[in-house]
């Protein structure tokens, strides 16, 4: 990412006329003909020499570091999107959003009840398994009755041997790449979290197959692809699967479609209604 010099001069010294000394807690005393905050202010708020700040509104500083901007951040009162655009324009990439964990918002779990058409998940960035449609549940079977720490997709597909046979076997060494390699830049992105250590410990003693394939630092973010299972009552299925974005960093919404001509799948998946026959993903 690229330094833009101009750019980022121009918002720090519009970001700063937009306040005013109430705004961050100080005294507005008299003769003040500067539009909202004076370079010196934001510097004291920001901890920085006001020297610095200055060079860094007329273009002509440095690079400011990360911990920089966060103090400038929260000295401009900014906002999330605002920081963000921040770190953007100072070369670095933005800082990681929140996470929701287990929650689900009501907007995503109300959008999850609307598209009753298509099988739909909600899965954690860790693979774990946070709600499904009754579309998805007929598709993939019941996990109802599984133990909440084992309802993670990485961790059935390496450790419960009756989850493959509900793909084509053609497709098995593929899917367990993918899954590593997702999982790979999911860890990454958390920084070694409690989640991702409990995970890892558990899938790295359990699977050679996963020691394996994680030893190659394979990195990969699924976005989209095909899938071809095995359903007990339907036969060989064919669908595209869709992993979109939710406003929490560690959530994600996966919609599975038929491929164009491949609808009928839908109504049989309809007509069976959900199954409960664990052992899917």
């Amino acid at each position: 990412m690229t330094l833009k010099r101009p750019d980022l001069a121009d918002f720090l010294r519009r970001s700063r006329e937009r306040l005013t000394p109430r705004d961050v807690g100080l005294v507005e005393g008299p003769r003040r003909r500067t539009p909202g905050l004076r370079r010196e202010e934001v510097a004291v708020l920001a901890g920085m020499s006001a020297d610095y700040y200055m060079r860094l509104e007329q273009a002509r500083g440095p690079q400011p570091s990360v911990q920089v901007l966060g103090a400038l951040a929260g000295a401009l009162r900014l906002t999330e999107d605002e920081r963000d655009h921040l770190y953007v324009l100072a070369g670095h990439r933005p800082p990681e959003g929140a996470r929701a964990g287990e929650y689900l918002r009501p907007g995503l779990r109300y959008l999850l009840d609307r598209l009753d058409g298509v099988p739909v998940q909600v899965v954690s960035d860790l693979g774990d398994l946070l709600a499904q449609n009754d579309l998805a549940l007929a598709l993939f079977g019941c996990v109802c009755t599984v133990a909440d720490e084992d309802r993670n997709i990485v961790l059935r597909w390496f450790t419960d041997p009756g989850v493959r046979g509900h793909f084509a076997a053609g497709e098995h060494e593929q899917q367990a790449r993918q899954l590593v390699a997702d999982l790979r830049a999911a860890t990454a992105r958390r920084g070694n979290d409690p989640a991702s250590r409990s995970l890892l410990t558990r899938l790295l003693s359990a699977s050679a197959e996963f020691r394996s394939l994680w030893d190659r630092h394979e990195v990969a973010v699924r976005r989209a692809h095909p899938y071809r299972l095995v359903h007990p009552d339907l036969g060989a299925i064919e669908l595209d699967c869709e992993v979109l974005a939710t406003p929490a960093v560690d959530q994600r919404l996966r919609i599975f479609t038929p491929p164009p001509g491949g609808t009928s799948v839908l109504d049989e998946l309809r007509a069976l209604g959900p199954q409960h026959q664990c052992g899917s993903l």
